[in-house]
């Protein structure tokens, strides 16, 4: 094993592996950035990466919600010119291949890089409001309780059944957002007796799209039916607290909302309003933690198949690295990785004993620059 990991770095270890086999092997890089990075190693390794769609099926395992993408742009202009070409020749099944290998990559690589923050937009609509304005669902882009001495919260309309849920859309920053986490305040009402918090009991979130574009509600009335969107993922429902802070409901994975809209599903009531004797639940602030990659990439959802035409929008630059990343992508790292990738060819060639090993030819390298994404 010593003598390989000495010689690794100037063998193509890979030439000596069944097709498949080449295939498994850097099908266990699960970094984008190595991922990339073997694809520079030479023409054969690029082939490998490109014809397999190993950068596609990295993004699948990350974000199953990217399986409903049926194809892929470049533009400059979100023109989607390149949308209609269909061509059965090698040339342009090769150039399909290429294209979905730098959306691919580059999307991997932004899921990893892009900023972290908070996503939420636009206030769009809330299943009832109590008093409009002065609670209305726009309150709850600000955070505390209090803001210019006035109370600050939404509140739904009163109801004598406490299992009545409610419902709060927003409009994400962009229709392409990484979500991590889902962060809710409930309201404690500090001018009423005893100061209720008029919570939920559970909370789940949908993530989706719009059917069709969404106009600005009127201004008196901020109700939008559940009929305008199409939610593609729906998650558990979380317990939520009857507690007067900002309480955060982390996802048990990321979760790639496509199309930009989220909604909160607020279930069961659990506090009754004295003068009224009926349930309410009230809200003074949300958060939506994760990461916006737009405008870098877009979606154009409502298309006869179905399925989705994601857009890279080439225009812009592939986003730095942290500094602490910054050497990530040097020869000396990739040697490195190289060398911890051996127990697995190891493994996979079994009982295989290779007599012989295959230089590297040198019209068959090419710079990382050549082929950067």
């Amino acid at each position: 094993m010593s003598e390989l990991i000495h010689i690794a770095p100037c063998m193509d270890w890979l030439k000596g592996l069944e097709p498949d086999m080449s295939v498994k092997v850097l099908s266990c890089l699960d970094n984008p950035k190595d991922l990339v990075q073997i694809s520079t190693v030479s023409l054969t390794w690029r082939r490998i990466v490109v014809e397999n769609g190993l950068c596609k099926k990295l993004c699948l395992r990350m974000f199953p919600q990217l399986s409903r993408v049926g194809h892929v742009i470049e533009s400059n202009n979100s023109d989607a010119k390149d949308y209609a070409e269909v061509g059965s020749s090698n040339s342009k099944e090769w150039d399909t291949l290429e294209r979905e290998h730098r959306v691919y990559s580059f999307l991997a690589h932004a899921c990893t890089s892009f900023p972290e923050g908070d996503c939420i937009s636009v206030a769009i609509s809330a299943s009832s409001t109590d008093n409009y304005p002065e609670e209305s669902i726009q309150h709850t882009l600000v955070s505390g309780n209090v803001v210019g001495r006035r109370a600050s919260y939404w509140s739904s309309k009163g109801q004598k059944n406490p299992a009545v849920p409610e419902m709060l859309t927003y409009k994400l920053k962009s229709d392409f957002v990484i979500i991590t986490e889902i962060n809710i305040h409930p309201f404690e009402a500090y001018f009423q007796n005893e100061s209720p918090i008029y919570s939920a009991s559970g909370v789940r979130f949908r993530m989706g799209h719009a059917k069709f574009p969404i106009v600005e509600s009127d201004p008196m009335e901020e109700s939008c039916h559940d009929d305008k969107f199409e939610w593609t993922h729906t998650t558990q429902v979380f317990p939520m607290a009857q507690k007067n802070c900002l309480q955060t409901f982390k996802l048990p994975e990321p979760v790639l909302c496509i199309g930009g809209f989220l909604q909160i599903e607020l279930v069961g009531r659990v506090q009754r309003q004295e003068m009224d004797d009926l349930f309410y639940i009230c809200v003074s602030h949300v958060q939506v933690k994760g990461k916006s990659l737009g405008p870098a990439f877009s979606v154009e959802t409502n298309v006869p198949s179905g399925l989705f035409v994601l857009k890279r929008q080439t225009k812009f630059n592939q986003p730095s690295l942290p500094e602490n990343e910054s050497n990530a992508s040097s020869t000396g790292d990739l040697e490195r990785h190289v060398r911890e990738m051996l127990p697995i060819v190891n493994v996979l060639r079994a009982n295989v004993d290779f007599e012989e090993y295959y230089e590297w030819a040198d019209a068959d390298y090419e710079t990382d620059e050549e082929f950067a994404v």
